[in-house]
C-alpha cells in the first residue's frame, strides 16, 4: 500500500513538473528589461528562447521571431537543446509511467515488469529535471553576464549582441533581469526531480519477496501416561540353552540363569 502511495504522488508530481517545463519553453518572458533606471517605462521588451517582444503600457505586444540561429550565442542555442532534450525524456517518462502503475492491470503483467518500468520512468524523469535545471541556470547566467556589463554608453555589451533587442542600441542599450519564465522552469524542473526520485523508491516497494520458505510442522510431544503397544508378537526364551564345546560338537551340559 505504501509503495502505490509513493508511486501514485510520485507520477503526479512528475506530470505536473513535465507541463511547467513545458509551458516554460514556450513562454517569452525568459529576460525581462529593467525598467528601474529607464525615464520612460511604457514601452519595454522582453525576449524568450525563440521570440523578442516589445510591449507597452497600454497592453498591446508585438513579438517578431528569431528567423536565424547563425546570429544567436551558443549558450541560447544549448539552452534550447537541453529544454527540448528535457521535455522529450519527460514524455517518454510520463507514458512508461503510466503502465508501471500497480493500480492498473495489463494483462497478466507481472509486478517484476512494473518495478522495472517504475525505476526506468523514474530515471527519466530524473535526467528530464537535470536537464531542466541546467538549461535554466544556464540562460540565467547569461543574463547576469549581460546585467553586469551591459552600459548605457556608445557600443556596450548586450546579451544578444552589440545592436540589442527591440531596436534599442546606443546609450539607450536596455539591461535586462530575469523574467517569469525563469522561475517556472526552476520550480518545474525540481518538481520533476522530486517526482522521479519518488518513481524510483516505489520501485523497491512493489517487488515481491522472492526468499524460500519453509513449511514448518508442529512437534507434539508425548505424555508420560501416553502406553504404546506393539502387535509383534515377543519370542520366547528358554531359560537355559545348550553351550557348544570348542571341540566342535554340542555338549549335554546347561547352564541355568537365575
Amino acid at each position: 500500500m505504501a509503495a502505490l502511495m509513493i508511486q501514485l504522488i510520485g507520477f503526479m508530481l512528475s506530470g505536473l513538473g513535465q507541463f511547467l517545463m513545458s509551458a516554460a519553453t514556450a513562454m517569452d518572458m525568459w529576460s525581462l528589461q529593467d525598467r528601474s533606471v529607464n525615464v520612460v517605462t511604457n514601452i519595454y521588451t522582453y525576449s524568450g528562447l525563440w521570440n523578442t517582444c516589445v510591449g507597452t503600457a497600454y497592453g498591446t505586444t508585438q513579438c517578431r521571431p528569431f528567423f536565424t540561429i547563425l546570429g544567436l550565442p551558443a549558450l541560447l542555442q544549448a539552452v534550447r537543446a537541453l529544454m527540448i532534450v528535457g521535455i522529450v525524456l519527460g514524455a517518454i517518462g510520463c507514458l512508461i509511467a503510466i503502465f508501471s502503475l500497480k493500480c492498473l492491470k495489463m494483462g497478466n503483467m507481472e509486478d517484476n515488469m512494473k518495478a522495472t518500468m517504475s525505476l526506468t520512468s523514474g530515471i527519466m524523469f530524473l535526467l528530464a529535471g537535470v536537464c531542466g535545471i541546467a538549461g535554466v541556470s544556464a540562460f540565467a547566467n547569461l543574463i547576469v553576464q549581460s546585467f553586469r556589463f551591459t552600459t548605457f554608453t556608445e557600443g556596450g555589451f548586450n546579451m544578444f549582441g552589440g545592436g540589442g533587442v527591440g531596436g534599442l542600441s546606443g546609450n539607450l542599450a536596455p539591461r535586462y533581469t530575469f523574467g517569469p519564465a525563469l522561475f517556472v522552469g526552476w520550480i518545474g524542473a525540481a518538481i520533476l526531480v522530486i517526482g522521479g526520485i519518488l518513481m524510483c523508491l516505489a520501485c523497491r516497494g512493489m517487488t515481491p519477496d522472492n526468499r524460500q520458505r519453509y513449511d514448518g510442522m508442529a512437534y507434539k510431544a508425548p505424555s508420560h501416561h501416553t502406553i504404546y503397544k506393539s502387535d509383534r508378537p515377543r519370542p520366547a526364551y528358554n531359560d537355559s540353552y545348550k553351550a557348544q564345546s570348542m571341540d566342535g560338537p554340542q555338549s549335554n551340559q546347561r547352564f541355568d540363569y537365575v
